[in-house]
């Protein structure tokens, strides 16, 4: 999968990917003014769009498993973030509501978000930050997290 063109460097992606998710990751959990963590802040902004996502879809979005996501709800819950109530429709499902608490911590994190955002994005024109956010999406595709499309070795 290297490409093999002449001008082509070897930038150690995989290395500069994972340290810059570490620092950013670590970088947040450190601020002050941060209520949540990044998974919880996450968790937020899917309620903010949907408020009494199903906790599967909640995961899904979230790019997490079954057992992640129940802790995730577990812990937010326990935050007075959010509340689990039983579905309506099927007893065996849960769906996840945004409490008072929560509405004001997501409005905090959306304006902590921006803010990342733009020192993210800054000294890179438009264009470049398309690429960037392109390349990333893209590795969503080359590697699901269905991991079963795998033989296994």
């Amino acid at each position: 999968m290297r490409n093999k063109s002449p001008g082509a460097r070897h930038h150690r992606l995989i290395y500069l990917l994972s340290v810059a998710q570490r620092r950013l990751q670590r970088w947040m959990a450190a601020q002050p003014q941060n209520e949540v963590t990044p998974a919880q802040a996450g968790l937020l902004f899917i309620l903010g769009k949907q408020d009494g996502v199903l906790m599967g879809e909640a995961g899904a979005a979230l790019d997490m498993g079954p057992a992640g996501i129940s802790g995730l709800v577990d812990r937010s819950a326990a935050a007075k973030l959010v509340e689990r109530r039983a579905d309506r429709e099927d007893g065996r499902a849960w769906r996840v509501w945004l409490t008072p608490k929560g509405r004001n911590v997501l409005a905090q994190a959306k304006t902590d978000a921006a803010a990342v955002n733009a020192a993210l994005t800054e000294g890179f024109t438009s264009a470049e930050i398309e690429i960037v956010a392109r390349w990333l999406t893209s590795i969503q595709d080359k590697f699901p997290r269905d991991t079963a499309r795998y033989p296994e070795e």
